[in-house]
């Protein structure tokens, strides 16, 4: 069983995830609130770690602003491919003004940026509106 650790929105509590079972909208153990994993999840700085370096699956992850036009632009590509690969790749969104260590970190200076993290590590990144073609390459 692969998993992935995500903290629920609406209580906070975290939840170890069957990702086979994601398109199946998993409910928090605490407050029966549903994951919704067929679209980007948005993490805080304080839970990267645990969702994105502990997945037991390949992570998209959108480093972005909310005034930034190009990762707006960006946003509706991510979507699909959330959708396309839901139970086989997570898509998550860190935005990067509040998560200036994980930017640090990665020595994230332009957004958007995106990495792939695959068994705690990242693989491979791409800086920039990439277009559907650099994000379908990127989440492999």
């Amino acid at each position: 069983m692969a998993s992935i650790t995500l903290a629920c929105s609406s209580c906070g509590k975290l939840n170890r995830i069957d990702v086979a079972k994601a398109a199946q909208r998993p409910k928090c153990a605490e407050c029966s609130s549903s994951f919704a994993l067929d679209r980007p999840v948005t993490i805080e700085e304080r839970r990267f770690d645990t969702t994105v370096l502990n997945a037991e699956v390949p992570v998209l992850v959108d480093f972005y602003a909310d005034w930034c036009a190009p990762c707006r632009a960006m946003a509706p590509i991510l979507d699909e491919i959330a959708q396309q690969r839901v139970g086989e790749l997570l898509v998550v969104k860190v935005e990067t003004d509040r998560a200036p260590a994980i930017s640090q970190r990665y020595g994230i200076r332009s957004i958007p940026f995106f990495g792939r993290f695959e068994n705690g590590a990242s693989v491979k990144t791409a800086v920039g509106a990439v277009g559907r073609d650099g994000l379908t390459d990127l989440a492999g």
